[in-house]
């Protein structure tokens, strides 16, 4: 094994003493960790897991049970005094670790140790002994560096605990009771979640087998997973009959089956069983946390619960149908538990995602209302944080959005959910694009330990995106293409990628094409539909960007979305070129109010625009002066600066010299990232 660079060791070893400072506070964790060392959680993540081949939480509990052995082997304290001391708050539990550990309970220590003392042979007469054991340590620790090196053992290892949770099956005739099958599926599949010695997919990644006639081993095959749980039940007066196995993917081998039968008055100590029995036959560890969690009652009236799961079996985003039906399960159970925070922070997302994209809101005070309801009632539940945020969203106060998914990561730092959403955040509502990056690359982690494909498709868009925002072009197309190596129909990667490849090609008749393929594979996609009409008015072919752009207006308004007001500066040159000068006005008009109530970073740039198209040169360059001064902003503004709306600038020096800086800034920045990143071997594609 190869010695860590003295930098390397040296990290560890401050990392070491910092921990055994704090070796008796059991909160002691990764956050505090990162931020007594002053580094950002992430990069810790990384670091560690670099030059360990552990996870941090691994490497604090190592560092606790090897102070816990010290401590033993003095004989001055008892097993739990020592679990006390090195921040075990369950002494069951810091046996369980212990064993783990150094395979055996810590009670044996004293034991061991006399043993060894009379078991120690003699010092050998001649100098052969000792140069066998030492060749026979080489090939032990050689062959214990082969298995740590071995390029699959990662995958090995997720795949050793990973799970995949199959629509559950309604026995009953009675198909009213499907919601409350559903209901139990679902809790299972969060309380496994909820345990990160598991890797758990998501629900929308096995939905689709649902009535899928592909057997056991072609799924695991598709989903990566070691474990498969099926389940069935029914629902008999107040009893619930449930069938529950676990099967090995690989071999469809049923490797463990129990029928539970519970008074429904028992469904949450149900569900809590059925997730403890299947951890314990995987062997997967349970934290004392976590435990609490899984524990943790949502609420005491069962009416409520049940219509809550009535609700939720309904909450389908992107289905406002659906949708809208779910909301009077979600009122009625609010008003049956007052105190329903889970109820309230659904009706929050349910409110939301009805409303957001509308021209005419409807729900703004039943959305503000219910995220309120949930923060008071369990403002450490990450879906009260979710709701929360969601609030600031729709208000379009975007600054106030990111601590509150900031914290609801905190209490679920393996939430995909709340990761993709600070991307957004960042990449569309409050751009910035080096926390984009930041959340972005945080992502890749979780899609390197993710089993789910669409996850980890999504996750990877992200990163290309973030990455093809801060110049990587050669990047960025390697993680797009792993992302449509996930999911092939994904459209948002794909639209990505005709991006990217511009970057690299520089060839805009090649990304129109491109563009209008994608938009003919799904014509309802007013996003790529504005794009293409956009990529038309660069190249000032304003005929073509007409027949785009109207087709985008017309379906727009059909369905009422208030979108891409960010656009209208476009749209209105392409209009004026074709005569419609009375619409082009409008558009014009609703772009300046737009801007000027802009938060982000791209408000002076875009006022310069609208300024220069006016022909007011002077406070064209007011607002160019002041945008100069911004960092963080995106390559695009890099790559298409031939707008025509800036014509007018075109000849002016200022404005040349202005850009100039610009340009130069963004490079700046760009090396700074590719400095920081490829020191961490964070830029490798290989």
């Amino acid at each position: 094994m190869q010695e860590l660079p003295p930098f390397e060791r040296n990290f560890l070893d401050k990392l070491r003493e910092v921990i055994q400072q704090q070796m008796a506070h059991e909160q002691f964790g990764v956050s505090e960790l990162a931020e007594e060392v002053g580094m950002s959680r992430s990069n810790l993540l990384r670091r560690v897991k670099k030059i360990t081949g552990q996870s941090v939480s691994q490497f604090i509990r190592e560092v606790r049970l090897e102070k816990a052995m010290e401590l033993l082997k003095t004989g001055a304290l008892n097993v739990s005094e020592v679990s006390e001391q090195v921040g075990f708050a369950s002494a069951s539990y810091f046996v369980k670790c212990f064993r783990e550990q150094y395979g055996y309970p810590p009670g044996e220590v004293s034991k061991r140790m006399e043993t060894v003392a009379h078991e120690v042979p003699p010092a050998p007469a001649s100098g052969i002994r000792a140069p066998l054991l030492i060749v026979a340590g080489i090939f032990i620790l050689l062959l214990v560096v082969f298995l740590l090196s071995r390029p699959d053992r990662e995958n090995e290892i997720l795949e050793e605990k990973s799970i995949a949770v199959l629509p559950f099956i309604n026995d009953s005739s009675d198909s009213s009771n499907v919601y409350l099958i559903n209901g139990l599926m679902e809790s299972t599949l969060i309380n496994l979640q909820k345990i990160a010695d598991l890797r758990v997919i998501s629900r929308t990644s096995t939905e689709k087998y649902r009535n899928s006639t592909k057997t056991i081993p072609e799924m695991a095959k598709e989903l990566n997973v070691k474990y498969f749980v099926e389940g069935s039940g029914q629902k008999i007066g107040d009893r619930i009959l449930l069938n529950i196995q676990l099967i090995e993917a690989a071999t469809d081998k049923h490797l463990w089956a129990r029928q539970y039968e519970r008074n429904t008055s028992d469904i949450f100590k149900l569900q809590q069983e059925i997730a403890q029995n299947i951890a314990g036959e995987v062997q997967a560890i349970i934290t004392p946390k976590e435990q609490a969690q899984i524990e943790k009652i949502p609420t005491d009236n069962l009416e409520a619960y049940d219509q809550f799961l009535k609700g939720r079996d309904l909450l389908v985003i992107g289905d406002d149908e659906k949708t809208m039906r779910s909301l009077p399960y979600f009122k009625k159970a609010t008003e049956l538990d007052p105190g329903f925070a889970h109820a309230y922070a659904a009706l929050t997302v349910a409110y939301y995602y009805l409303d957001i994209f509308q021209a005419d809101k409807k729900f703004a005070k039943e959305i503000h209302q219910s995220a309120d309801k949930a923060m008071l009632n369990d403002p450490k539940l990450p879906e009260s944080l979710i709701a929360k945020a969601l609030t600031f969203m729709y208000d379009e106060d975007y600054s106030s959005v990111a601590p509150y998914l900031e914290k609801a990561l905190e209490y679920n730092p393996n939430s995909t959910d709340v990761i993709n959403l600070l991307s957004d955040l960042y990449a569309n509502y409050t751009p910035n694009t080096a926390k984009y990056l930041e959340y972005a690359l945080r992502g890749e982690q979780l899609a390197a330990t993710s089993t789910d494909s669409m996850t980890r498709s999504f996750l990877y868009l992200h990163l290309s995106n973030a990455l093809i925002q801060t110049g990587f072009v050669e990047e960025a197309l390697y993680y797009v293409n792993k992302s449509i190596d996930y999911e092939k129909d994904n459209g948002f990667s794909n639209l990505l990628k005709a991006f990217v490849l511009y970057a690299k090609e520089k060839d805009m008749n090649r990304l129109k094409d491109r563009l209008i393929v994608e938009w003919k594979k799904d014509s309802s996609r007013l996003d790529i539909l504005q794009e293409v009409g956009k990529v038309c008015y660069f190249m000032r072919d304003y005929e073509e960007a007409y027949y785009y752009y109207s087709i985008f207006l017309d379906m727009r308004e059909q369905m009422k979305l208030d979108i891409y007001r960010y656009e209208h500066g476009k749209i209105a040159v392409v209009l004026e070129a074709m005569g419609k000068n009375k619409e082009a006005e409008a558009l014009n008009k609703d772009f300046l109010d737009y801007m000027q109530q802009d938060q982000s970073i791209y408000k002076e740039l875009s006022l310069a625009v609208y300024y220069a198209h006016q022909g007011d040169i002077q406070k064209a360059l007011k607002q160019l002066r002041l945008f100069s001064e911004k960092e963080n902003f995106q390559y695009w503004l890099i790559l298409f600066d031939d707008d025509p709306q800036m014509d007018a600038l075109n000849d002016v020096p200022e404005a040349r010299k202005l850009w100039s800086i610009i340009e130069d800034r963004f490079w700046k920045q760009h090396q700074n990232i590719r400095s920081r990143l490829s020191d961490q071997g964070l830029l490798i594609t290989d």
